[in-house]
C-alpha cells in the first residue's frame, strides 16, 4: 500500500520542478512512512511514498523495465502476481525484484493497455512510456483504490488523495457548487467530479492516456455483466462454490511479508474473514475491535464471543463523545471530502490500535453490497410489492393525502420516523422516492428548494442530486434485487471503500477487502433473488456458506451496521455549539442557505418534533471541510491515547 502522485506537463518547453513534486509527496507521508521515491523526465515526473509490504528491502519504486524507457509507481496489491511471473520471465522479462509492481510493468510492455484483463487484485497506477511520450493510469474493478487527478491545457496532475493535487502551485481549492445537491442528498458524490471545481476521479474498471501534448483517452475495461439466475440451480450449489471462492479469495489476501491482522466487528461478515484466516494459516489471528462508552451502541460483546471461539489475540478500543469530536477535523482533512457517515470516526480509532501490532488488515467490507446484506433490500421489495396493490386500490387523491397526514405535526416523531419508509409515505412510482430518498438523501430535492438561498436555487436550476446515482440505475438489468446491488456498488460502495482506504492509510495501515475480488463479486451477484433474503434478512448464501466455522448466535443476530451515538450526543449543549457555528458570519456569509431554514432544523431537532441527526451532520462537515481544506483552518486534534477497552 502506498500513495502516489505526479505530472505531466503539455508542451516540449515546460519542465517539472523537482520540489513540487517532493511537496506534492509528502502531504501523504502517512500512506507511505517507511519509503520515497521520484522519477523525472523532462516534463513527467511520478513520485510515491511507499507502505513496505511486499519485499520490503528491494521494492523501492518509481520502478522502471530493463532498459529505462518505461517507469511505474503502484498502489495496491496484485494477489496473482506470482502465477503471472513465470510466464513473463518465459517471454524474456527479467525482474528484479519480488514485487508484484514489477509484473504489471512487464505485463503493460507485454500487452499494452490489455494488461489489465490479467491482473486480480485492488490497485491504482501510472505508467510513463518515454517512447510513446503517453501517461497510462488505471484503477481497479471495484474501487477500493483510489486515484484522483486534475486535467488542464496546462498539464495533468494526480495523486491518490485530492491534498497532493492542491499542493502544486497551480491549483487553488474551491467548492464545486454544482456537486452540492448529490452531497446533501447521499452525502457523497458518485460521479467522476468531486466537490471541487476541476478535480476528478478516475472511475472504478477504467483507465485514461494522456499524451505529452494533452491529448486524452478515457476507457472503461471492465464491468457487473447482470443475466438473469439460474432456477435450477440448487441453493448447496450456490453456498458451496461461494465457500470455494471465498476461502481462495482470503488464501490469497494473506499474501504479505510482514504482520497482518482483521478488523471484527462480531457480524457475520468479519467473523467469517477471521475464522477462514484462522483455518488457513492454523494459528491464532490478531483481530481489533472498536467501541463506544455507550454500550447499547458498541459491538464488542459480540466481537469477543467471535475471538473467544478463534481464540485470537484480539485487542479492543473505546471511544467517548470527546474523542469522537476531537478527532473529527483531522479525519475531514484525511479524507479531504466532508466526511459521509459517523462510523469513519471509530474506523480510523481502530486503524490506529492495529498499527501498534500490524501493517495489513482483512475486513469484511463489501458483502452487504454483493450479498443483499441490508435490510433495505428485502424491505423495498417487499414496499414496491404492497405498492402496487395500494395504488390498484386506492385513488391518487386519497394516496396524496395519506402521504401528507404521514407528514404532518399531529402524530408522534417515532411514528411519523417508522411510517416515513413505508409505500404510504412514497412515492410508489418513483424510484427516487421508494429506494434513494427512503434510504439515502438526507435532503431530497424538495427539501433542498426550502434549503437553499435564493442566489443559490438560481444558480442550481436543473441540477438533479439523483442524476448519477440513476444512470447507475438504468444502467443495470436482471431482477430487482440485482438492478438495487448493481447500483449500490457502482455507487454507495465506492464510498464506503474510499472511507476504508482514507482511514485505515491515516494510520498507515493497508485495508485488504476479500469479499471484492471481482471473481467472488461476479459469482455473487448472479445469486437469485429467492436465495439471498428470507423475510427482511439477507446474506442467506454467505450464513449457509460459513455455517460452520461460527457460533450459532452470531450467524443469526441481526445486523447493527457499525452504529454511532450522534443522535444521542446531538443533544444539549453539543447541538447548541453546532448551532453556534453554522450560524456565525463565516458561515452564514458563504450565501449557500436560508438562515431562517437551517434555524428552523435545529429547533425542530432541539424540541424532538423530527430527527434531523443525518441533516445536521451533512451541514457541520461541509462547513468545517470548507473550513479546514479550501480555508486552511487547524485540523490537529489533540493527542488522543488510546484507552484499554
Amino acid at each position: 500500500m502506498c500513495g502516489i502522485t505526479g505530472i505531466l506537463e503539455f508542451g516540449g518547453n515546460t519542465r517539472i520542478d523537482p520540489a513540487v513534486l517532493q511537496r506534492m509527496a509528502a502531504t501523504i507521508v502517512h500512506r507511505g512512512p517507511d519509503d520515497e521515491g521520484f522519477h523525472v523526465d523532462r516534463q513527467a515526473g511520478l513520485a510515491i511514498r511507499r507502505l513496505s509490504i511486499i519485499d520490503p528491502g528491494a521494492g523501492h519504486q518509481p520502478i522502471g523495465n530493463e532498459d529505462g524507457s518505461l517507469w511505474i509507481v503502484f498502489n495496491g496489491e496484485i494477489y496473482n502476481h506470482s502465477a503471472l511471473r513465470p510466464q513473463l520471465e518465459s517471454r524474456g522479462h527479467v525482474y528484479r525484484t519480488h514485487c508484484d509492481t514489477e509484473t504489471i510493468l512487464h505485463l503493460y510492455e507485454e500487452y499494452g493497455t490489455g494488461c489489465l484483463e490479467h491482473l486480480r487484485g485492488m490497485f491504482a497506477f501510472a505508467i510513463w512510456d518515454a517512447r510513446s511520450q503517453k501517461l497510462f493510469l488505471a484503477r481497479d474493478r471495484m474501487g477500493i483504490k483510489p486515484l484522483y487527478y486534475r486535467l488542464t491545457p496546462e498539464r495533468l496532475i494526480f495523486a491518490s488523495e485530492i491534498k497532493a493535487i492542491l499542493a502544486h502551485p497551480g491549483v487553488v481549492p474551491q467548492l464545486n457548487r454544482r456537486m452540492l445537491p448529490e452531497y446533501l442528498a447521499f452525502g457523497y458524490l458518485s460521479g467522476q467530479d468531486t466537490i471541487y471545481s476541476g478535480i476528478r476521479k478516475l472511475m472504478p474498471g477504467h483507465w485514461m492516456e494522456v499524451s505529452a501534448n494533452g491529448a486524452l483517452r478515457l476507457e472503461p475495461y471492465w464491468d457487473l455483466h447482470l443475466a438473469i439466475p439460474d432456477p435450477t440451480r440448487a441453493e448447496s450449489d450456490y453456498s458451496d462454490i461461494y465457500r470455494r471462492l471465498l476461502q481462495q479469495s482470503v488464501e490469497s489476501h494473506l499474501m504479505s511479508d510482514v504482520a497482518l491482522g482483521v478488523f471484527l466487528s462480531g457480524g457475520v461478515d468479519s467473523s467469517a474473514i477471521a475464522s477462514l484466516v484462522t483455518q488457513t494459516t492454523g494459528s491464532p489471528v490478531r483481530t481489533f475491535s472498536v467501541g463506544y462508552r455507550e454500550d447499547d451502541f458498541s459491538e464488542l460483546l459480540q466481537a469477543r464471543t467471535v475471538a473467544s471461539h478463534l481464540k485470537s489475540d484480539h485487542h479492543e478500543v473505546r471511544l467517548t463523545e470527546q474523542d469522537f469530536f476531537d478527532a473529527l477535523p483531522h479525519l475531514i482533512w484525511h479524507e479531504d471530502e466532508p466526511i459521509v457517515w459517523p462510523s469513519s470516526i471509530p474506523l480510523y480509532f481502530v486503524a490506529r490500535l492495529a498499527r501498534n501490532h500490524v501493517k495489513v488488515v482483512l475486513t469484511g467490507e463489501g458483502a452487504d453490497e454483493t450479498l443483499a446484506g441490508y435490510t433495505r433490500y428485502a424491505f423495498t421489495l417487499k414496499n414496491a410489492s404492497w405498492d402496487r396493490i395500494y395504488r390498484r386500490l386506492t385513488p391518487e387523491a386519497l394516496r396524496r393525502a395519506t402521504r401528507n397526514a404521514v407528514g404532518a405535526g399531529f402524530i408522534s416523531a417515532s411514528l411519523r420516523r417508522k411510517l416515513s419508509h413505508t409505500f404510504l409515505a412514497r412515492d410508489g412510482e418513483s424510484w427516487e422516492s421508494l429506494y434513494f430518498d427512503n434510504f439515502f438523501s438526507a435532503f431530497s430535492a424538495d427539501q433542498q428548494s426550502v434549503l437553499f438561498s435564493d442566489h443559490l436555487s438560481r444558480e442550481l436550476e436543473g441540477v438533479s442530486p439523483y442524476t448519477n446515482i440513476l444512470n447507475a440505475w438504468t444502467q443495470s438489468s436482471g431482477e430487482p434485487l440485482q438492478r438495487m446491488l448493481y447500483t449500490d456498488i457502482k455507487t454507495y460502495l465506492v464510498e464506503l471503500l474510499m472511507k476504508q482506504d482514507n482511514m485505515s492509510m491515516a494510520a498507515s495501515v493497508e485495508s485488504r477487502v476479500p469479499f471484492l475480488d471481482h471473481t467472488l463479486a461476479e459469482f455473487a451477484i448472479h445469486i437469485p433473488q429467492h436465495l439471498q433474503v428470507g423475510g427482511f434478512a439477507g446474506k442467506r448464501i454467505l450464513k449457509k456458506a460459513v455455517a460452520d466455522l461460527l457460533p450459532r448466535e452470531i450467524l443469526d443476530r441481526p445486523k447493527l451496521g457499525f452504529p454511532t451515538p450522534w443522535s444521542r450526543w446531538l443533544q444539549g449543549s453539543r447541538l447548541d455549539v453546532i448551532g453556534h457555528l453554522l450560524h456565525e458570519p463565516r458561515s452564514v456569509e458563504r450565501g449557500l442557505f436560508r438562515p431562517g431554514s437551517v434555524e428552523r432544523l435545529l429547533h425542530e431537532h432541539r424540541s424532538r418534533r423530527c430527527d434531523h441527526a443525518d441533516r445536521i451532520w451533512r451541514l457541520l462537515n461541509l462547513e468545517l471541510w470548507q473550513r479546514i481544506c479550501l480555508e486552511g483552518d487547524e485540523h490537529l486534534p489533540p493527542e488522543i491515547s488510546e484507552r484499554p477497552a
